[in-house]
């Protein structure tokens, strides 16, 4: 589990291509600190396991079901990448919960800077629009996010400086894809108030 809280923007090393997947090498100081076999790293909001590290540089294999259901299949040497590695119980939910499962991608539609922050417009696949609500959260690249507004297209944030800084979606141009996670809490009171009402989801 991780808290959308990233803690470093790293970059892609190396990619190997293999039958149905994909082997990533990811520079990463911060993460790789305490990193081993088996852990988990949030990679732009998807959760990898990490294969192998060598010095900062840890290895993820990424199959072609994750390849074709997030961004990450664009990637290529030199992305910049949002890291973070899986939260511990003892540490505080700076963000919210997030599963490192992305459940769709959006695309960057608008920037408007303003003095002190940025509105960003992405957009939203109509699946996952039911999910998400003003002033409630969602992952935008494994970024934890608060939802200013939403409508039928799409949703808006205000990114500060500090995320503009230090995550990908400083740089980020409209037309860019991104990577979403809609709050797992929402999905879980969807499926069971959907179990009771006639014609709800379950």
């Amino acid at each position: 589990m991780f808290t959308g809280i990233v803690e470093e923007l790293g970059e892609i090393a190396a990619i190997e291509p293999l039958e149905d997947a994909a082997r990533m090498s990811i520079l990463g100081k911060v993460v790789t600190a305490d990193a081993g076999h088996g852990d988990s790293i949030a990679v732009n909001g998807v959760c990898l396991t990490v294969v192998d590290v060598q010095g900062e540089v840890f290895t993820a294999d990424v199959m072609k079901e994750t390849l074709d259901r997030s961004s990450l299949g664009a990637l290529e040497p030199g992305s910049p990448v949002n890291l973070e590695r899986a939260v511990r119980a003892d540490q505080r939910l700076g963000g919210h919960i997030v599963q490192g499962h992305v459940d769709g991608t959006g695309v960057l539609l608008s920037r408007e800077p303003a003095e002190h922050w940025e509105v960003v417009r992405i957009s939203l696949p109509d699946d996952l629009n039911r999910y998400v609500v003003e002033k409630g959260s969602i992952a935008v690249d494994g970024i934890s996010l608060t939802v200013m507004s939403v409508d039928g297209e799409g949703f808006a944030v205000s990114l500060i400086p500090t995320t503009l800084q230090l995550t990908t979606l400083g740089a980020k141009r409209p037309g860019d894809p991104v990577n979403l996670e809609v709050d797992v809490i929402a999905k879980h009171v969807e499926k069971l108030v959907g179990a009771y009402v006639p014609g709800g989801r379950s």
